[in-house]
C-alpha cells in the first residue's frame, strides 16, 4: 500500500492518539533528560561545608583560607567565584556554574563551590 492509501484509513481519532503519544513522549524526554536547574551553592572550605546559599537572589560569601580570602558572588540561578588568591586563578577563570552538579575549586586555598538541585546533571559513569 502506498503512504495515500494509509492515510485514507487513519479517522480523526487516530490522528488525536498519535498527536497525544508525541506530546507524552516529548514531555517525559524534558522531564527524565533535561538538565536540573540548581537550587543551591554549598561553599566548602578545608573539606567541611561553610555555607548553602539559595540561588534565588542575590548575595555574597566571603571564606577565608589558608592563603586568604575568596570572595563568591550569587545571583539568581548561577554562582561563580568572583576572586581568590591563589596563583592561578582557575576556580576564578570557570565563571558563572549555572548546572547542577558544576563546580569551581579553588585547591591552593581549600576552598570550592558547588551547585546542587534535585538531582545532578550527571553522575560518575559520565563525568
Amino acid at each position: 500500500m502506498h503512504l495515500r492509501q494509509w492515510l485514507l484509513l487513519l479517522r480523526p481519532g487516530d490522528y488525536a492518539v498519535v498527536l497525544a503519544a508525541i506530546a507524552a513522549t516529548l514531555a517525559a524526554g524534558l522531564s527524565l533528560w533535561g538538565p536540573d536547574l540548581p537550587t543551591t551553592a554549598v561553599i566548602r572550605a578545608a573539606g567541611q561545608t561553610v555555607a548553602s546559599l539559595p540561588l534565588d537572589r542575590p548575595g555574597v560569601f566571603d571564606v577565608k583560607g589558608p592563603l586568604g580570602t575568596t570572595h563568591i558572588e550569587v545571583q539568581p540561578g548561577r554562582a561563580r567565584v568572583a576572586s581568590d588568591p591563589g596563583p592561578r586563578q582557575y576556580c576564578v577563570k570557570q565563571g558563572w556554574l549555572t548546572r547542577s552538579g558544576a563546580a569551581a575549586i579553588c585547591a591552593p586555598n581549600e576552598v570550592s563551590l558547588q551547585l546542587q538541585g534535585r538531582r545532578e546533571a550527571y553522575d560518575s559513569m559520565s563525568y
